[in-house]
């Protein structure tokens, strides 16, 4: 670990720092259902999952206006690039998603098991957990419509 390494970070992997309970769409979700998911600005990700497995990721980017909303959404995701292992130290994470300008990260074990999701911080230094999630839900239900 180098000395610039947020001090949160330093001795911790990824299994530590993940939310563990993301939400997860079934991988039968049409793009329209995906953009709707998308319609929440907390929202950066889909998990499409099939049996407890991560079978394709969704960022918005991967779902063009111009495609035909009621077709599946599963053949516009991917894996490549999108996911990384629990035993990664949090740090090597957190640089990986810098350097490739990304956020969101799903956990996924040897066999493909979505263990949760990697969520880095918009400052930058570290990374949102399930405490944090449940904060802006309830802070976002606590606002008046």
């Amino acid at each position: 670990m180098t000395a610039s390494a947020p001090p949160g970070l330093i001795g911790r992997t990824v299994g530590d720092v993940l939310v563990r309970q993301p939400k997860t769409s079934p991988v039968d979700i049409s793009v329209d259902q995906a953009r709707a998911c998308f319609a929440d600005d907390h929202v950066h990700m889909l998990l499409l999952i099939e049996a407890g497995r991560l079978i394709g990721t969704l960022v918005r980017t991967d779902l063009p206006a111009d495609l035909d909303g009621t077709g599946l959404a599963l053949p516009h995701s991917r894996l490549s690039g999108r996911t990384v292992p629990a035993d990664m130290p949090a740090e090597q994470a957190r640089r990986l998603l810098l350097a490739r300008g990304q956020r969101r990260l799903a956990v996924v074990d040897d066999g493909g098991a979505i263990l949760g999701l990697l969520c880095l911080k918009r400052r930058l230094t570290g990374f949102c957990g399930d405490a944090d999630v449940a904060a802006r839900a309830a802070e976002r239900s606590a606002q008046p419509m």
